[in-house]
This record gives structure tokens, C-alpha cells and sequence, in this order.
């Protein structure tokens, strides 16, 4: 389960180092952005070391440069031997992209004796046309683990102003949910790029959680644990939902049934299931929670 995804500097060797300690589910190690020109190739053989020599507590993604920037296919020979958990594709506009890249990761896996289908693919979507092409671009491959939404490169190439509050990027958080969750993949909010507001970020957060969001990322380690705490049920949420269960199991065969007040209907028990699904994953509950 990812809740918080943080992004380090491919060229900050004391940042890699630490990566695995900051308390993400996920780091993300940028070749991208992230690091100038003259510095990508030292930044490609650091991350490589740091997936091959440290022994991280974490998931690992890489973001890989772009398709149009005559780097990537340096970055993935470096980077695939080293089995990330997966690879960052940036501005990726549709499925032609994911199966561009997935063609080339099959490849070096299969070079390298690597199981296919090892390094997965996060697709950030940060253009037009890849929100556009939201749903094509997650049912491209089963590579796809999740859609990632940049907010700041999208809301360029829509030549509006970025703000704290995000509305404009309101449609574009609700069209990744939407395709994510049809196409069957998670998805990850964009960062809350003010290090400095602490509240700020934990309401962009909330907000990007009840829109359906798995979770979010960040540019800084300040604001992982927030990210962590916003994305993981509450003790009042996880004893609801092992309420609904419980009075799902103890009216088998009775008809309807209500708890609160409130009926209980196909909807809710889902959402309990799911609830005590992620409760589980992250250690907050042990034993059965199936309602059976």
C-alpha cells in the first residue's frame, strides 16, 4: 500500500543514502527535473548504486527522462538490471508512450533474466492530452500500477496560474480518479509544493483523499508523515467499518439490516471491506475482518 511517494534528487547522494529512513511508502529518485544536464549521467550511475548496495525499506520508483529527451533509453539500461518496483514515465500523452516503454523494459529484463513483468510502470500524467488520454494510457499495459497527476507542468501547458487552493486542477484530479479506479490501478495526487505550510498540506491532502486519491506525493520529507497520517484510516473509521461487517455477519438471512439508524447496503459493506482491507495492510488491525 502506498500512501506518500517522496521525490530525491538523482544527483544528492546523502539524500539517496537516507531515502529508505524518511518514512515514505515510495521514494521516487529523479533523473528528471530533478537534475541539471551536465549532472545526468553521474546521476544515473547513482541511482543505480543506491538500488543495487542499499537495502531500502521502502518501494522504489525512478523517474526516467522523457521520451523526446534522447536520455531515456540510457537511464532504463542502468536502472531495469537494478529492479526498481517501478519506473516514472514523465508527460506521457497516451498509450503509444506505455507501450513504447513497456517494449523496452521487456527487453532488458529478458536480457538480464529478469521474471517479465518485474518493473512496473507510473505513468504522471502532466499535459493535456495525457489527462485527456487518462484511461487509454492505465489500460495500456499491466505494467501501469497507478496514475501519477503533476499539477505544477500541467497547469503550464494549460496557461493557468498554479494555486494553493487547486481548482484548477479540479477536473484533472476527478478524471485520473476516474480513470485509475476503472481501469482497475491506483492513484497519486500531485505534490503541495509550500514545504513551509504544514496545515496547508494536510488539507490538500484530505481533499485529494475524499476525491479517491491512494495517496500523494511530496518534495519534501516534512511532509511525508502528514501525508501518511491523512491517508490512513482513523481508529473511527476502522471501528465503523468492523461494526458494518459485524452486523453484516450477525443478520445473515434476516433482510435488510441497519446500524446507527442507517441501512446497511452493498455500497457501505464494500467500503468497510476496504476500509479494514487498508487498516490490515498497514498493521492497524490483525485476524479476520471479512465479516464472515
Amino acid at each position: 500500500m502506498i500512501r506518500s511517494l517522496l521525490f530525491l534528487p538523482g544527483n544528492a547522494p546523502n539524500m539517496l543514502i537516507h531515502g529508505g529512513d524518511l518514512g515514505a511508502d515510495a521514494v521516487i529518485f529523479d533523473l528528471e527535473d530533478a537534475v541539471s544536464p551536465e549532472e545526468k549521467d553521474a546521476a544515473r550511475i547513482l541511482v543505480r548504486n543506491t538500488l543495487a548496495s542499499l537495502p531500502l525499506s521502502c518501494q522504489t520508483v525512478v523517474r526516467i527522462n522523457g521520451l523526446d529527451s534522447g536520455l531515456w533509453a540510457g537511464d532504463l539500461a542502468e536502472i531495469v538490471p537494478r529492479r526498481p518496483n517501478a519506473l516514472m514515465l514523465p508527460k506521457t500523452a497516451g498509450a503509444a508512450d506505455i507501450r513504447q516503454l513497456e517494449q523496452a523494459v521487456a527487453a532488458l529484463e529478458a536480457e538480464h533474466h529478469i521474471p517479465a513483468g518485474t518493473v512496473g510502470i507510473i505513468p504522471l500524467l502532466e499535459t493535456a492530452a495525457g489527462i485527456e488520454n487518462a484511461y487509454a494510457i492505465a489500460a495500456a499495459s499491466p505494467r501501469v500500477l497507478g496514475l501519477f497527476l503533476g499539477g505544477e507542468d500541467l497547469t503550464a501547458d494549460l496557461r493557468c496560474p498554479r494555486t494553493k487552493g487547486g481548482k484548477e486542477i479540479d477536473y484533472a484530479r476527478q478524471r485520473v480518479v476516474c480513470a485509475a479506479r476503472a481501469a482497475g490501478v491506483e492513484a497519486f495526487d500531485t505534490p503541495f509544493t509550500d514545504v513551509q505550510d504544514s496545515q496547508g498540506l494536510l488539507d490538500d491532502a484530505k481533499y485529494a483523499r475524499a476525491l479517491g486519491f491512494s495517496g500523494k506525493a511530496a518534495i519534501s520529507p516534512r511532509h511525508v508523515q502528514g501525508i501518511n497520517q491523512v491517508f490512513s484510516p482513523t481508529s473511527g473509521e476502522i471501528a465503523y467499518a468492523q461494526a458494518v461487517l459485524d452486523a453484516i455477519a450477525g443478520a445473515q438471512g434476516k433482510g435488510a439490516i441497519s446500524l446507527h439508524g442507517k441501512m446497511i447496503d452493498a455500497p457501505i459493506v464494500n467500503r468497510a471491506r476496504q476500509t479494514l482491507a487498508a487498516a490490515k495492510a498497514l498493521g492497524l488491525v490483525g485476524g479476520k475482518t471479512d465479516g464472515n
